[in-house]
C-alpha cells in the first residue's frame, strides 16, 4: 500500500525518497538534533540515512510504523515525523524531529497534529502517545500545544550513551479530540 501524503498549511508530509537521504544525514547528524532524540544515532555516518529510507515502505506496508519526511514549500527538507503502530491495542507512538536551522517555527507542531489526525481519522487509533527526554523541554511544548496530556516522568528509563536518562511522557485519546 503507499505511503500517504497529509498536507497542513505550511507543510506537506510526503514518503522519504532516497534523495532526501542527504538532507537527512546533514540534519539529524548534528548534536543538537541528534542527541535530544530518542533514536537517531550519533555519529550519524554514512549510509544510515539511507538504509533507514529503505525500511519506510516494509514498515507502513505491516502496518508497523508511518514514517514522513515534513517539506516547506520554500526551504524543502526541514526534518521527519512518524506513529509507530501497535494495532493490537490500537496506540500509536508518536516521534518526529526538526533541522537545527529550522527549529522554534511551529514545524513540529503542526507536523504532530497532521498526524495525530491521521491516527485517529485514518489508522483507527484510540491513543497516541509520545515520550521525551525531559531535558528537551521544547518537544513537550509540541505535545502540550497538539493537545496531549502529561502523563509523567519514567525516572531513569533509558541507558544513553552510558548515562540514565528520565523520559516524560504524554497522551492523547480520541475521546480527547
Amino acid at each position: 500500500m503507499k505511503i500517504p501524503v497529509l498536507r497542513t498549511a505550511r507543510l506537506t508530509l510526503r514518503p522519504f525518497e532516497m534523495d532526501d537521504a542527504p538532507v537527512v544525514q546533514r540534519l539529524a547528524g548534528v548534536p543538537e538534533v541528534a542527541l535530544t532524540t530518542l533514536r537517531i544515532p550519533y555519529p550519524y555516518e554514512d549510509g544510515m540515512a539511507e538504509e533507514w529510507i529503505s525500511t519506510h515502505q516494509a514498515a507502513w506496508d505491516a502496518r508497523e510504523s508511518l514514517v514522513l519526511a515534513l517539506t516547506a514549500e520554500s526551504e524543502g527538507l526541514v526534518g521527519a515525523a512518524g506513529i509507530e503502530l501497535n494495532a493490537e491495542n490500537e496506540r500509536g507512538e508518536l516521534g518526529y524531529w526538526i533541522g537545527l536551522d529550522y527549529w522554534n517555527r511551529g514545524y513540529a507542531t503542526e507536523a504532530a497534529a497532521a498526524l495525530i489526525e491521521f491516527g485517529f481519522r485514518e489508522l483507527s487509533l484510540n491513543r497516541i502517545q509520545a515520550r521525551y527526554f525531559i531535558r528537551n523541554p521544547a518537544s513537550g511544548r509540541v505535545m502540550e500545544k497538539t493537545g496531549m496530556r502529561y502523563e509523567g516522568v519514567l525516572r531513569q528509563h533509558m541507558l544513553v550513551r552510558g548515562k540514565f536518562e528520565d523520559i516524560a511522557m504524554y497522551s492523547i485519546l480520541k475521546s480527547d479530540v
